[in-house]
């Protein structure tokens, strides 16, 4: 994992909202939208928006099932993000 995917997972899970839906992803392997919706307090299209960035840096994957959208916490993306970051918290400074 390169210093742009440690970035962009860290983005992602930055916003606190998008945390919390990560969180109940992660809990509930096949957890669909509307029970994302139902448990946040914000617009469908906001959750929408906050599942395409969580999408986008590989922390879930998502899998349309008719009219459902069914989503489920990637464990491999988290495991090498936790180990980058203990790899940058021992690495030496680099020269600019």
């Amino acid at each position: 994992m390169d210093l742009q995917d440690v970035a962009k997972i860290a983005k992602a899970l930055s916003d606190p909202t998008r945390l919390q839906i990560y969180e109940m992803i992660a809990a509930a392997p096949d957890t669909i939208c509307s029970n994302v919706v139902s448990h946040c307090d914000v617009s469908p299209a906001t959750i929408s928006h906050h599942l395409r960035v969580l999408s986008d840096a590989g922390l879930i994957e998502t899998r349309r099932d008719g009219q459902f959208v069914h989503n489920r916490a990637l464990p491999e993306t988290m495991q090498a993000y936790t180990r980058a970051l203990a790899r940058l918290s021992h690495a030496k400074p680099r020269r600019r």
